[in-house]
């Protein structure tokens, strides 16, 4: 007697792919036919996917922009604050701060390039785009030659919320180390208010009484916010 043939367990049906991939292939597919026509909230779901590619981004896309209230404050909100949204997890932080850089190095650019300086409006650019929107103070020089050509842009010291502890001869010795033939100075208020304080304005004389005496020029002091920036040299203080 030959054996009974054995009977093939049936084959469990497919589970259906989840919406969103077909829901986010339709946005790439936009993206590639006209961008500008993709809502804030599709670009931020895009980039989400980037790093939550088995998630539906949008929920979480659309509770961003509405607890920062625009795209740029997502992209350049402080790792703390982002972190405090539900699902904005370490791989999410460590990918905004790659393109929180980005955006930085960006408005950077023509600083980074050594255009030539005239006016403050170049040197505010690159420090809202730095340090603007922070939660702490930084404070910042740009160093120029004769020809006010910009030389470098760099940091000179980092503080609290609303102070920084900066000296002259910080400044004034970042100066003489690029052979530089003028300043100038940079930081931001977190307050959101770019009026300066009793303690900026005491600084601001402080640095160029000394750059004076070293034959090294202060062109201007800005204080910087997110969308704001107040010039010393504008109000008539240097």
């Amino acid at each position: 007697m030959s054996p009974a043939p054995k009977v093939k367990p049936p084959k469990a049906a497919e589970a259906p792919a989840p919406h969103y991939l077909g829901h986010r292939q339709r946005l790439r597919e936009k993206l590639a036919a006209e961008p500008k026509a993709l809502a804030d909230y599709e670009l931020l779901e895009l980039l989400l996917g980037q790093v939550l590619p088995r998630r539906d981004t949008k929920p979480l896309a659309k509770e961003l922009l509405a607890r920062f209230g625009s795209l740029r404050a997502v992209i350049t909100a402080r790792p703390e604050a982002l972190r405090e949204v539900p699902g904005f997890g370490e791989g999410l932080s460590a990918h905004w701060a790659l393109l929180a850089e980005v955006f930085a190095r960006l408005g950077e650019a023509p600083v980074r390039e050594k255009q030539v300086f005239s006016g403050p409006e170049v040197v505010a650019e690159a420090a809202r785009a730095r340090i603007g929107h922070l939660g702490v103070e930084e404070f910042w020089v740009a160093l120029v030659d004769t020809k006010n050509r910009l030389m470098a842009w760099e940091r000179v010291g980092k503080g609290t919320v609303d102070e920084i502890p900066v000296y002259p001869r910080e400044v004034l010795a970042l100066a003489l180390k690029h052979q530089a033939s003028g300043v100038i100075l940079a930081h931001n208020h977190p307050g959101g208010d770019p009026t300066p304080s009793v303690q900026d304005r005491d600084l601001t004389r402080r640095i160029a009484q000394s750059a004076r005496e070293l034959g090294l020029r202060v062109l201007d002091h800005l204080i910087v916010t997110e969308s704001r920036h107040f010039s010393f040299q504008d109000a008539g203080l240097l």
